[in-house]
């Protein structure tokens, strides 16, 4: 009778093995598909961004942003931010990150 439940917990303890891998395979193909999906979202709105009078105006009111820990707000600044979201309303990005954005264009 042993033998009978130490082979019972073997199979049991296997069973529970190969769920747990295919449950972390499928989670992990899950979070990459959202990774990259968000990538793509964010690389094409920052190219199309590149040559954007609007938000390349605003350069120097994201500088005073970003170095004022966001305190100096200027009115370009503040206008790229809305046109940014009118642009790419599903991005959710706070004030800071797309400030420093601004600057990485």
């Amino acid at each position: 009778m042993s033998r009978l439940r130490s082979l019972s917990a073997v199979v049991l303890l296997a069973a529970a093995t190969g769920a747990s891998a295919s449950s972390f395979v499928v989670t992990t193909d899950a979070v990459v598909r959202a990774v990259d999906a968000s990538t793509n979202a964010t690389s094409n709105i920052s190219s199309s961004l590149k040559d954007d009078k609007i938000v390349r105006a605003a350069r120097d009111d994201a500088a005073s942003f970003v170095a004022s820990a966001g305190e100096i707000r200027g009115v370009q600044l503040e206008g790229a931010f809305q046109h940014i979201r009118q642009l790419a309303p599903q991005l959710n990005a706070t004030d800071d990150q797309l400030a420093q954005a601004i600057l990485a264009i």
